[in-house]
């Protein structure tokens, strides 16, 4: 099986760079089911092609495995060898690893730069035929056009293969287009060569970002992938939809940013928040922090710069955030050794995520009061009872203080998409109700300039996890 991508611009050899292969040596990569050969068959400044071929070995790769079969010589006789299925998603991901990621130490402003590419599968095995093939490829912005194959050319009457030739022209990141590719090709024949788990789920999520939640075909796409497991398909779906409707609350956010923000303005209220989170993590002697909602990366930031927080995660339902705080951290610009201290992830807070366990603390800064009742609880459960970190520093919002801002109109929340707002007594109840379900202790301070009448603008909740046993 072959898959080629071709650069059409000048000069075209930036792609050596962004594939982390030299043009002028053939390369070869031992993997588990035979050998990948990555090649380049032309190289000019106006057009450079790299092809990696997959030589498999279709009795190595079944030895010993005890796999199901549709006939008796099913694992000996069949068309893996020969076309682009989960086989090609996995040399990419090995053989491409660092052009999959999006990285180019050499040459990093060329990552995110859009090029024209031309990709060429041969062959892919298709079920659903021409129709299905444009039907996934051309939402994602390439012109797509295919070659069919008879089953025997001696035997006519047999009628068309399933095997078809691909083209996708479109101008794409090298990224982008790979993420594609290493979604895509296994979809369109369902037959992958391995276990499919949860962590194929966290795959499909984290290669679909920031166009899957979009595509038309996404339920059947997800479906395919995860070969019809319906625990698994229904988890990506709902999470999906949640990626879709955070983006569209973002571009109303765009318009309406300073409607949380403005009230907050004269009192650099954001910052003491921050100071005050900062300060509860450090007086808990954490080493290990997650930023749970953490949006385009201000606390994040912050944390990274003090050492005593060795490992930083952060964690958000939007892929656009995520970007943008990679792009504000200057991640891919960081030495190795600190850059493999910061992780953001792309995530549910509202499910459990066995990625989220084993820490020290997590903050919740301004997060709990954009969950509809349903969600807050399932939050409760994925963060108390299954994260379970020693410490969780919590802020929300004192509706109480409202009343203090003249451009808040009196009963409004202090922004649009915040789905409640609790006054003091509110939010210390409910935090103590937690604190006793889950096992923990919960202290209470206020955040900004504090009025005898109402209170402080921020309430924050200091929780503690009881020694256990």
């Amino acid at each position: 099986m072959l898959l080629s991508i071709t650069a059409n611009h000048t000069p075209a050899t930036d792609l050596g760079y962004l594939l982390h292969k030299h043009p002028d040596r053939l390369q070869s990569f031992d993997l588990s089911f035979g050998q990948a050969h990555l090649f380049y068959p032309e190289v000019t400044e106006d057009r450079c092609t790299a092809s990696l071929l997959l030589d498999v070995d279709p009795v190595g790769m079944v030895r010993g495995k005890g796999r199901k079969q549709s006939f008796l010589l099913d694992q000996y006789v069949n068309d893996r060898p020969y076309v682009a299925s989960s086989f090609m998603s996995v040399a990419i991901s090995q053989v491409l690893r660092s052009a999959l990621n999006g990285r180019c130490n050499h040459r990093p402003e060329l990552v995110e730069t859009p090029l024209r590419l031309t990709s060429e599968i041969n062959v892919l095995p298709v079920r659903g035929g021409e129709e299905f093939i444009r039907a996934v490829f051309e939402p994602l912005g390439y012109d797509v056009s295919t070659q069919t194959y008879p089953l025997d050319e001696l035997f006519p009457e047999w009628g068309e293969s399933p095997c078809f030739s691909v083209r996708l022209e479109g101008t794409k990141a090298v990224a982008e287009l790979l993420n594609h590719l290493y979604v895509l090709i296994p979809v369109f024949d369902n037959r992958k060569h391995y276990f499919v788990g949860s962590d194929e789920l966290e795959k499909l999520l984290a290669r679909g970002a920031g166009w899957l939640a979009d595509h038309p075909l996404k339920e059947q796409i997800s479906r395919r992938y995860l070969k019809f497991k319906p625990s698994l398909y229904r988890s990506a779906l709902a999470r999906l939809v949640e990626e879709a409707q955070t983006d569209d609350l973002e571009a109303e956010e765009m318009d309406d940013a300073l409607e949380e923000d403005l009230p907050e303005k004269t009192t650099s209220l954001n910052q003491q928040r921050h100071g005050s989170v900062l300060a509860a993590l450090r007086a808990s002697g954490a080493r290990s922090v997650l930023d749970l909602g953490c949006g385009e990366g201000k606390l994040l930031r912050e944390l990274m710069t003090d050492r005593q927080f060795e490992q930083i995660v952060g964690l958000d339902v939007s892929v656009r955030s995520l970007e943008i705080a990679t792009k504000r951290l200057k991640l891919k610009q960081l030495p190795e050794r600190q850059a493999n201290r910061v992780k953001l992830l792309h995530g549910s807070l509202t499910y459990r995520d066995r990625r989220l366990e084993g820490f020290d603390a997590a903050a919740l800064v301004e997060v709990i009061e954009h969950l509809d009742p349903p969600r807050l609880a399932a939050l409760e459960r994925m963060l108390f009872e299954f994260a379970r970190p020693k410490t969780i520093v919590l802020t929300t919002p004192n509706r109480e203080y409202n009343v203090m801002w003249e451009s808040l109109p009196g009963g409004q929340v202090r922004h649009s998409d915040h789905r409640f707002e609790w006054t003091r007594a509110e939010f210390q109840n409910w935090a103590e109700q937690i604190a006793d379900s889950f096992g923990y202790t919960v202290r209470f301070l206020s955040v900004g300039p504090e009025d005898k009448e109402v209170g402080a603008p921020t309430q924050m909740g200091i929780f503690e996890r009881l020694e256990e046993g």
